[in-house]
């Protein structure tokens, strides 16, 4: 079986869908069956949860108790450089984590003390199915290489600390995947991370913080999510 987990947006994507929900040791996730998928919105169905207060553990052992072998996260992100900028997606590579959450699956309280590493964090042969996928769709061009920074949310960040993650090579920002990411290697799920951009971040905009319309962010969604499907099918 196979996944994904989304953020801002797929909760409007899917609404209608049918809503299933599993029982872990770490509390009831919600889940959408969609063509032999299973789709976590992580903040929840009426996007009612911030970053912090996402149930990271339950969503993660969720996709484990569920015989999940391979995972897509979707991720919505304020561009820091030209690399992704709004309105654009790409196939995240690297990231950095200054959430300050310390979520563990091996930290010898939930299971037994583990120093998990996270050179290969991200799966070579989903990231290539993906680009096929987009290959085939006739996408002219596959943004690669992101790097992701991750903040703790829900706040957003100040233009000092946007010129700050510039500087250590972010070219997106967010609030979940650094955590997200950890917990999926720690359980040896294949996993890829796309970003969507729907803003820049602070500093960035003439305006000072401004977004794609709701419509943009759900067309720019839906059709990430397709191509998503379409790759994990072949799987």
């Amino acid at each position: 079986m196979n996944a994904i987990i989304g953020g801002t947006g797929i909760d409007r994507i899917l609404s209608g869908s049918e809503l299933r929900t599993v029982k872990t040791k770490y509390g009831d996730v919600d889940y959408y069956a969609l063509d032999g998928l299973a789709v976590i919105a992580r903040h929840k169905a009426d996007h009612s949860l911030a970053p912090s207060r996402i149930n990271y553990k339950a969503n993660i052992q969720a996709l484990c108790d569920l015989g999940v072998e391979n995972v897509i996260g979707i991720y919505a992100v304020g561009s820091i450089t030209s690399r992704l900028s709004p309105g654009s997606f790409g196939i995240v590579e690297d990231f950095l984590d200054f959430s300050g959450r310390s979520l563990s699956f091996c930290d010898g309280v939930d299971g037994p003390l583990r120093h998990t590493g996270m050179v290969r964090c991200f799966d070579k042969r989903i990231m290539t199915d993906f680009a096929k996928t987009l290959y085939k769709a006739g996408e002219k061009e596959i943004r690669s290489g992101i790097v992701y920074v991750t903040t703790s949310g829900p706040r957003f960040e100040t233009p000092a600390e946007i010129r700050a993650f510039r500087n250590l090579g972010a070219d997106v920002v967010g609030m979940t995947l650094g955590t997200e990411a950890s917990l999926i290697r720690e359980k040896g799920l294949g996993y890829c991370a796309l970003a969507y951009s729907i803003n820049w971040a602070a500093g960035l905009d003439e305006e000072g913080l401004s977004f794609l319309e709701d419509e943009s962010v759900e067309r720019l969604g839906r059709k990430l999510l397709s191509f998503c499907i379409d790759t994990l099918s072949t799987r």
